[in-house]
């Protein structure tokens, strides 16, 4: 019964050490499919890097060709600009020199009134010369229709003097006209430039968006609207000038044989 019982022993011995070994192989098992799972993860960690790494170049690149167009756009705008200050530079000096214009033309007009007078002074004497030739010679009938036919001259050049003075005054008139002609180019000047400063200034809201710029954007477009709005009103203003002055010229008597 002893030898029964040793062996009975042995073999409960040997069935402890077997599930232990079957356990052991399984706790080995299970190691290596971690150890396969953490191999696996790590090269997804591994590719999902290499992906990363790719898209942050792509971002890189795009970044640096919007810089390039932002500056590009930068550039054509203020080369905008200065067209548009050279236009109005332009302007104020078609202006100045209409305005010299007009003063000549006022001048010639004070010269041709100041001929007119002196025209119809010699038409005088030649009248009081006639009438003194026929009292004091009845026979120098010659003479007398010599200073009957400068009379006549001088009649008429009284009448191309008067034509002249009304020429004159057509040509002040159309003297004026040019002038308020390019004060509304002036003023078309002001609404173009008006309207470069509010694109300058809207682009830069657009590019830097809302931030500490966002005041001076809004300055930039704010004195556009007032130089378009000035320029827009002032323009109207010499439109409605250079009407009238077309409704006078209609009835300009200088301009009879021209309209």
């Amino acid at each position: 019964m002893s030898q029964t019982g040793t062996g009975e022993q042995n073999t409960d011995v040997l069935e402890g050490i077997k599930e232990a070994l079957e356990k052991t192989a399984h706790s080995e098992e299970q190691q290596v499919e971690l150890i396969r799972e953490q191999n696996e993860l790590a090269r997804q960690r591994t590719q999902a890097t290499s992906d990363l790494l790719q898209y942050s170049s792509t971002t890189a690149r795009y970044t640096e060709d919007q810089t390039a167009m932002a500056r590009e756009r930068t550039a054509l705008t203020r080369a905008q600009t200065g067209l548009s200050t050279r236009s109005t530079e332009l302007a104020h000096i078609r202006t100045d020199l209409s305005r010299e214009r007009s003063s000549l033309a006022e001048q010639r007009t004070e010269l041709a009134l100041y001929r007119t007078e002196q025209a119809r002074e010699r038409t005088r004497l030649a009248t009081t010369r006639t009438r003194l030739a026929v009292h004091r010679n009845t026979l120098a009938t010659e003479r007398t229709l010599l200073s009957q036919r400068r009379t006549d001259l001088a009649q008429e050049r009284n009448a191309l003097a008067e034509e002249r003075t009304l020429r004159a005054a057509a040509r002040t008139r159309l003297s004026l006209q040019r002038t308020h002609l390019a004060r509304g180019r002036t003023y078309l000047a002001l609404v173009r430039t008006g309207l470069a400063v509010l694109i300058f200034g809207l682009t830069l809201f657009r590019y830097f968006g809302i931030s500490w710029w966002t005041v001076f954007d809004g300055a930039m477009v704010l004195l556009g609207l007032g130089l378009a709005g000035w320029g827009a009103k002032g323009y109207f203003r010499a439109d409605r000038q250079d009407k009238h002055y077309i409704a006078l010229l209609a009835s300009d008597a200088g301009l009879k044989d021209v309209t």
